[in-house]
C-alpha cells in the first residue's frame, strides 16, 4: 500500500479517481478483435471477409488454397484501443439478396453492443467494409440476436 493510500484510509477520505491499489486492467487489442470477431458471426447474414490479393479482392480465392469467404469464417477485425475506447475496422462479407444497408445497421450495433458488455469499453467507430456478396442460404446454427 503507497503512503498516500494509508493516509487516505485513515483519515478516511476515499482515494483518488483511477488510483485504485490494485493497478489497472488494460486489455489488449487483440482481445477486443477476437470479441468483434465473434459478435458478426452472431449476425446470421454477415460473415468473413473476402480475401484479397495485393489489395484486390478474390472471390475464386477457394480454389487456390486461399481461404474462403463464408458465412462461418471470421471477418477481419482491426481495433484500437486507446484508453477506454475503441475504433475498430471490420470487413465482412454479406449474404446476397439481404439489404446490405440493413446487415452494416446490425453488425455495427451488434458489435458496439458485445464489446462494451464484454469489456466495458466505449466503442467509438466502426468502420466497416463490405467485400463480397454470398450467396446460398443462410446456415442454420447460426444464432439470431
Amino acid at each position: 500500500m503507497t503512503a498516500a493510500a494509508e493516509l487516505d484510509r485513515l483519515s478516511g477520505t476515499p482515494p483518488a479517481e483511477g488510483g485504485a491499489e490494485l493497478g489497472q486492467i488494460i486489455i489488449a487489442d487483440r482481445v477486443v478483435e477476437k470479441i468483434a470477431a465473434q459478435a458478426v458471426l452472431e449476425i446470421p447474414d454477415a460473415g468473413g471477409a473476402a480475401p484479397r490479393v495485393f489489395g484486390h479482392a478474390m472471390p475464386a480465392a477457394g480454389h487456390l488454397g486461399i481461404r474462403r469467404t463464408g458465412l462461418r469464417q471470421a471477418p477481419k477485425v482491426a481495433a484500437d484501443v486507446d484508453g477506454r475506447t475503441v475504433y475498430l475496422g471490420l470487413a465482412i462479407s454479406t449474404r446476397w439478396p439481404v439489404s446490405i444497408v440493413q446487415v452494416s445497421t446490425q453488425v455495427r450495433e451488434h458489435v458496439r453492443a458485445r464489446v462494451h458488455d464484454l469489456t466495458g469499453l466505449t466503442v467509438a467507430e466502426i468502420r466497416l467494409t463490405v467485400t463480397g456478396l454470398i450467396t446460398g442460404p443462410a446456415p442454420t446454427d447460426r444464432v439470431q440476436p
